[in-house]
């Protein structure tokens, strides 16, 4: 008899909840399968728009994020849990987590303030929060940056705007600064003309403004020579290195001397 009791009441709960357990389950699947197809078309509308590619990244996140809460509050309510109730629960829980949060939210703050004022885009070269490298992506908590050795940083938001930002992207030109040092026996005019010589035969270098090549300090064992070139952001590292190559090997073909740090040590001999 207990068995078939127990049978009964299954029986009846399958089938008073059996189809309402299903319709939750269908809306939560379908509903999730929607908010990617939306999320994507959204983000392609967006980028065929010609929107700023941080923006559409932040946007999809957030988009994505909020429909999907949607989602999950339908399929409550197909189980007859009463949402509104679940909405006010949600909002105290929402208030003491944030409490406890307080450096997410922190974050998610940063991140409306960096799509705002925009100090940085996804495509740029920059230098924040510690990690210098190119914006991947900027979300509600953090931004992914990769470095230059191909490794993926990522950095709350919240530490960003609190530090300076370096934004190696933002302009279409860049100076490319070098001290070099000659000796005080070598041949001041010859090393400033090779230094220049150097500047004006290099096609990626802009001759407006024109380069600059001057004596900037009389130092205690070296002439230093500051020049100064102006080139385009994206060849800005291809400059800088090469430049150090060919004047030191410009210099050791015209007999020029670069003086490094020496110590000349003297002793007398004492006679018994």
């Amino acid at each position: 008899m207990d068995m078939i009791k127990y049978k009964d009441l299954a029986v009846m709960y399958a089938t008073e909840y059996g189809m309402s357990i299903i319709s939750a389950l269908l809306i939560f699947i379908i509903g999730k399968w929607a908010v990617k197809k939306i999320t994507v078309f959204t983000k392609k509308m967006m980028m065929k728009a010609n929107i700023d590619k941080t923006l559409v990244e932040f946007s999809e996140s957030l988009i994505y994020f909020v429909l999907l809460l949607m989602v999950v509050l339908a399929s409550l309510n197909s189980l007859g849990i009463n949402t509104t109730s679940f909405v006010a629960v949600f909002g105290a829980a929402s208030l003491a987590i944030g409490l406890a949060l307080q450096g997410s939210l922190a974050n998610v703050g940063a991140a409306v303030l960096i799509i705002i004022f925009r100090p940085f885009k996804v495509g740029d070269f920059i230098n924040a929060g510690g990690a210098t490298g190119t914006v991947e992506d900027v979300n509600l908590f953090s931004t992914i940056i990769a470095p230059v050795d191909n490794r993926t940083i990522i950095v709350p938001n919240a530490s960003i705007i609190a530090g300076n930002i370096t934004n190696y992207s933002n302009k279409s030109e860049r100076r490319v600064d070098h001290v070099f040092g000659i000796g005080y026996d070598d041949d001041l005019k010859l090393a400033k003309e090779t230094l220049m010589e150097l500047m004006v035969n290099d096609d990626r270098i802009l001759q407006d403004p024109a380069p600059f090549v001057a004596v900037s300090e009389l130092a205690d064992s070296s002439v230093n020579f500051t020049t100064r070139a102006w080139v385009k952001t994206e060849d800005y590292w291809g400059v800088y290195f090469e430049q150090i190559e060919k004047v030191k090997l410009a210099f050791d073909e015209k007999g020029i001397s670069i003086p490094y740090p020496q110590m000349d040590i003297h002793t007398n001999k004492i006679e018994n």
